[in-house]
This record gives C-alpha cells, sequence and structure tokens, in this order.
C-alpha cells in the first residue's frame, strides 16, 4: 500500500451493496483460533452470535457469512507467498506503466 500512496494511484475497491453483511462478519470475527494458526468462523460462532445479540440471520446470510470467513482466511493463506497479487488488482493503468517505465529508465539509463 506504501508504493501505491507514494506514486499516487488509488486502488479500485470493488462495491459494497450490503455493508451489514460486512458489519455482521467483523462483529462476530473475521477468524477464530484454529491448531496453529487461525480459521474461518465456525457454524457455533456464527449461532452464538445471533443468539446473543437477537439477531435471526436468514440462512442465506449465515452462509454468505461464513463463506466470507472461509475466503478471508484463503486469501490471507495465499498472501504469505511473495509472488500472491492483491486481491483487488485491478488491470494495470497506463499512469501506473508510465511510472514503472520511468524507474526502469532511471535504474538502467
Amino acid at each position: 500500500m506504501g508504493k501505491l500512496k507514494r506514486d499516487k494511484i488509488i486502488p479500485q475497491m470493488p462495491p459494497n451493496p450490503a455493508p451489514h453483511i460486512i458489519n455482521r462478519l467483523l462483529e462476530i470475527g473475521l477468524t477464530e483460533a484454529a491448531g496453529m494458526g487461525s480459521g474461518p468462523i465456525s457454524w457455533q460462532a456464527i449461532d452464538a452470535w445471533c443468539n446473543r445479540t437477537g439477531i435471526d440471520l436468514p440462512p442465506w446470510e449465515a452462509k454468505l457469512i461464513r463463506s466470507l470467513s472461509v475466503a478471508y482466511v484463503a486469501e490471507g493463506r495465499a498472501a504469505e507467498s511473495e509472488n500472491c497479487p492483491p486481491p483487488w488488482r485491478a488491470p494495470v493503468t497506463k499512469r501506473e506503466m508510465e511510472v514503472e517505465l520511468a524507474r526502469l529508465r532511471a535504474v538502467l539509463g
């Protein structure tokens, strides 16, 4: 992210038409402890959150929250590789190409 700020490149973020679902996921927790690391939130954690808050999630929403947690954990594990592209990466823009070409010319002459 530091490189993007330095080059004044604003990454495109995907639209979020249902912010309440992300808010619920964050409230329940993106992950939970599992073995030697973290794992996706369990159905028990989702159910406990529903019972404690009094919010009865429809099945599709509970499944989506669980799927988002699974995807979050998977992306976190994939990101451990230095070759993993960022998940928000949009196609390379003309501005990005110009910046990289300028850097190459500065280094190579």
